[in-house]
């Protein structure tokens, strides 16, 4: 099945996000409201066939909760992208997508995600890798506007490839997250997909926080889906027809919270790999915010060095 086949327009997608969509996150927002496709955090191909391979694993765990549900890998190795896509289709991932957009400094500079934008011959190679790697698992890539200024040849290289999907994130590379993203132009990469790859599908991202809002940009600029990222932060029911965050009680939020920790101590618990305790802190915010004491609450929490220390706080405040 091509799970992007599947999906009705405007479809939503909640953003692969390094160190925070892990299983966890994502069967938190399924239980609040699930989008219609999650993707995985960063899985890098590289370290995922080296000695690495067992601490990198924990990265593409699961649960049908969180289905469908799209791997997204990184790397340089071509022939380590043809063995990781083989090891993603045979775990039952619905579709894997391809990293060409991350800008972080190190990573660019080695000459991944976002700097394949300006070596194509190697982005070719890796497109060509996976799908040799699983020639039946959906491919699908996002990237950003262009390197240092918009590229739309970087684009119609791309939908010539026929990928499955094409996610754009509203900004170029040099632009970071510094400046609005560009919803204009990512309309004008949808353009090109009729005379290019008419059955791709073209997502849009960037700077989305309402699924009312996603609706219209999807309407205003012809893409087929809208991918959020940060705006998850804001409120974990985003992907609600009617969120009902706004009402939450101080009460509610801390319970939310609570869940949230207790499902992290229990997926992680028998694992030799297990995150540690602060890469909760990131999430602190989400539910511990809005109301009077909040800003103390989050600090003393933040604090905590176990997430038996940590329920113990939440469930004493």
């Amino acid at each position: 099945m091509n799970i992007w086949e599947e999906l009705t327009p405007p479809f939503f997608v909640l953003a692969p996000m390094d160190d925070v969509t892990d299983t966890v996150f994502r069967q938190v927002v399924a239980d609040c409201a699930a989008p219609d496709l999650f993707f995985t955090e960063f899985v890098n191909v590289d370290a995922l066939q080296s000695q690495g391979r067992e601490a990198t694993l924990r990265r593409l765990r699961f649960t049908q909760k969180e289905r469908p549900l799209i791997a997204q890998v990184w790397g340089l190795n071509p022939e380590n992208f043809k063995r990781s896509a083989a090891d993603i289709a045979a775990m039952g991932f619905d579709g894997l997508d391809l990293n060409f957009g991350c800008p972080v400094k190190d990573v660019v500079q080695n000459g991944a995600c976002s700097a394949l934008i300006n070596n194509r011959q190697l982005a070719g190679e890796i497109i060509q890798a996976c799908r040799e790697g699983a020639p039946t698992l959906p491919l699908s890539v996002k990237t950003r506007l262009g390197f240092n200024e918009v590229d739309l040849t970087w684009h119609e290289f791309l939908l010539r490839h026929k990928l499955n999907a094409l996610t754009i994130h509203g900004r170029t590379r040099k632009e970071m997250s510094k400046v609005p993203a560009d919803w204009d132009m990512i309309g004008k990469v949808a353009a090109l997909r009729p005379a290019l790859s008419p059955a791709t599908k073209i997502i849009g991202n960037g700077d989305v926080l309402s699924r009312a809002q996603g609706e219209q940009l999807a309407k205003q600029h012809g893409v087929d889906g809208i991918m959020v990222g940060r705006g998850i932060f804001q409120d974990p029911f985003l992907f609600a027809k009617n969120s009902p965050w706004e009402e939450y009680s101080k009460e509610q939020k801390i319970q939310l919270y609570q869940n949230h920790v207790e499902l992290f101590a229990k997926t992680w618990a028998d694992s030799a790999h297990a995150p540690r305790v602060h890469t909760l802190n990131k999430f602190c915010k989400v539910y511990i915010n809005g109301f009077d004491g909040a800003k103390e609450l989050r600090e003393k929490l933040m604090a905590a060095q176990s997430t038996d220390e940590l329920l113990t706080q939440l469930k004493n405040t």
